[in-house]
């Protein structure tokens, strides 16, 4: 079981919908990676933060003013609580650790497990309890703190677990790029020193590899190095300004790149724009993807285990959909299409028609994923609906609690539903999640993306739609 030699870090990872351990497209796409190397039989090992209270819990009042609530979730009824234990030092306070394990079991019954790191046990301090409850919550010290619970905690509870062979930690993205900090100390140890070393930069940089996945700067975590030493409790790390300084800020996306003999984007556009905002840095391009057959409807599941079997062990046989007779995907997408209709009708009473052209969007609300601009010009769209055809539009997506551009979106998005009300239905999904995902990409006629160039790294969304038989704008 612990012959494992690669960790995979993630702040966020989405395994089921009643796990509120994501927030969006980071932690989908984590979650793709574990299935698939499940299913490749990938000798690996996951490694995120608990998140007892999740990202929100959405509500939308009747002018799109986004409310959130914290999440209840019973841990217990999915993961497994692992008696191991670890501490990591915290303005200096000892926070103890534990984790608790899911697995991940793949096509050929191999296991992948993924161990999330919880601090809310008795022996700590009411404020410490909290450091894994909410996923991008609190302000710059909360967030910190996360990153060390994550990073150095994260290889101690390995450690503790007896994941001792390790070849390779992956970091995706910079939030647990301090795991790099508790690699330079073992390196020190076992040369019995007390003081890490160039030296141990060289060994610790061949062991981390480092995917960055967003070309908005705000996205990237960064601290003042006055508030990084009272944390972490050693500014003596900080004069490795070469590692571990960026204009004098702990810049977490620069220490991991910093410590990573390979780094990657997550397509080819993204890894351009990267060497563009890190420059000096060689940064490869790997495409996202999405593990086919979690996304993939059940009608279409079904018409592939009738035409490609197979398909679920070899995606790339996926291509000869292509010789699939149109009248059977159309089939299976109309049956896709019902149950988002009935699961729409009944959340919402809007009455929309299966048989009408249905435009979908759902990702987080924000504003340079432009969800209001499909409703630019109003009176254009009255138009098209009454001399070329009738359409509806159905959105879904959560605005981070701080982004209030977000939220803003979202309200202008209710002001159209309400202007186009006469002619045109529009409805917005509350609280949307992986399992409303799986609803909604499959069952409408287009998937809409319009990100503002070039601040969308990948859009993964449009390869669920693919896979489903969705057109994509």
């Amino acid at each position: 079981m612990n012959d494992r030699s690669i960790a995979y870090f993630s702040m966020e990872i989405a395994l089921e919908g009643g796990m509120p351990t994501f927030s969006g497209g980071l932690g989908v796409l984590a979650g793709d990676m574990i299935r698939s190397a499940a299913d490749l039989k990938v000798p690996m090992v996951g490694v995120s933060l608990l998140h007892r209270k999740g990202y929100f819990y959405q509500r939308l009042d009747a002018s799109g003013l986004q409310h959130e609530e914290t999440v209840e979730w019973s841990i217990d009824d999915f993961l497994e609580e692992m008696s191991n234990r670890v501490s990591v030092n915290l303005d200096g306070r000892n926070v103890l650790i534990r984790c608790w394990k899911y697995e991940v079991t793949g096509i050929g019954d191999f296991e992948v497990p993924v161990y999330f790191l919880d601090t809310d046990v008795p022996e700590n301090s009411e404020w410490d309890r909290t450091l894994t409850h909410f996923l991008y919550g609190g302000d710059q010290r909360y967030r910190l703190c996360q990153g060390v619970i994550l990073g150095i905690g994260g290889v101690r509870i390995l450690r503790a677990l007896g994941y001792e062979d390790i070849e390779r930690f992956h970091m995706n993205e910079g939030h647990s790029s301090l795991l790099t900090l508790e690699l330079l100390d073992e390196e020190a140890r076992k040369a019995g020193r007390n003081s890490i070393s160039h030296s141990d930069v060289e060994v610790v940089r061949k062991k981390c590899v480092f995917t960055t996945h967003t070309p908005v700067q705000a996205g990237h975590d960064q601290f003042p190095i006055d508030l990084a030493s009272r944390v972490l409790g050693r500014g003596d790390v900080f004069e490795m300004k070469d590692v571990f300084c960026c204009d004098n800020l702990l810049n977490m996306t620069y220490l991991a790149l910093n410590l990573s003999h390979y780094v990657n984007g997550v397509a080819k556009k993204h890894s351009e724009v990267s060497r563009l905002m890190f420059a000096g840095y060689v940064i490869d391009a790997i495409t996202n993807g999405v593990h086919a057959a979690t996304w993939m409807s059940k009608p279409f599941q079904k018409l592939y285990d009738r035409h490609i079997p197979g398909w679920r062990q070899d995606n790339f046989s996926l291509r000869y959909s292509l010789k699939i007779p149109k009248e059977e995907v159309w089939g299976a997408h109309t049956q896709a299409k019902k149950e988002l209709i009935q699961y729409v009708n009944r959340q919402t009473n809007i009455g929309m028609d299966i048989d009408i052209f249905t435009i979908g969007f759902a990702r987080r609300a924000t504003a340079y994923k432009r969800g209001d601009l499909f409703f630019t010009d109003i009176e254009r769209l009255k138009s098209i609906s009454s001399k070329i055809g009738l359409f509806q539009v159905i959105y879904a997506g959560k605005a981070h609690p701080q982004d209030q551009g977000g939220k803003e979106v979202i309200k202008k998005i209710f002001e159209a539903k309400k202007l186009l009300s006469d002619r045109i239905k529009v409805a917005y999904l509350e609280n949307y999640d992986i399992e409303l995902a799986k609803v909604i990409i499959p069952g409408v006629d287009v998937w809409l993306n319009t990100p503002q160039p070039p601040l969308e790294a990948s859009g993964t969304s449009g390869m669920k739609a693919a896979v489903n038989g969705v057109s994509l704008v």
